[in-house]
């Protein structure tokens, strides 16, 4: 792939607040900074059009709240298809990490981690999606 020069203009309020979000996440300069922005838009935009992505559905959870392992696993073994993998981690005594890797329509993929996600015990989660081509 061939890299391409152009110029950009900007209002000097708006490249301040690019060269903040370069600085702020280790980008070695602006372009890679624009590269980032352009590339999510990309992504985000193929989510709304239902496109084939993969990600991994991130959890925080306290394991000892009622049937919170069964209904988690329920809910996977329901969807193995979009499923590839799961990692399980121990944080402590009492909390839970689980990443779970996903690939298929991004809308499938959104209902699951939403149902997983709203699971009464689930202290946190997110879902993360990138494009697959």
């Amino acid at each position: 792939m061939s890299v391409v020069r152009f110029s950009i203009s900007l209002e000097e309020e708006l490249l301040r607040e690019l060269d903040q979000f370069a600085k702020d996440n280790s980008f070695a300069n602006r372009s890679q900074a624009l590269r980032n922005l352009i590339e999510k838009n990309i992504v985000e935009k193929k989510w709304h059009c239902n496109n084939v992505v993969a990600g991994a559905i991130v959890m925080i959870y306290d394991h000892h709240k009622k049937d919170i392992l069964t209904k988690l696993n329920k809910l996977q073994h329901d969807n193995h298809e979009v499923i590839l993998s799961s990692q399980h981690y121990h944080l402590s005594h009492d909390i839970c990490l689980e990443i779970i890797a996903v690939k298929g329509l991004a809308k499938k993929l959104t209902d699951l981690s939403e149902k997983l996600i709203s699971i009464k015990g689930v202290r946190h989660g997110k879902l993360l999606m990138s494009k697959t081509d």
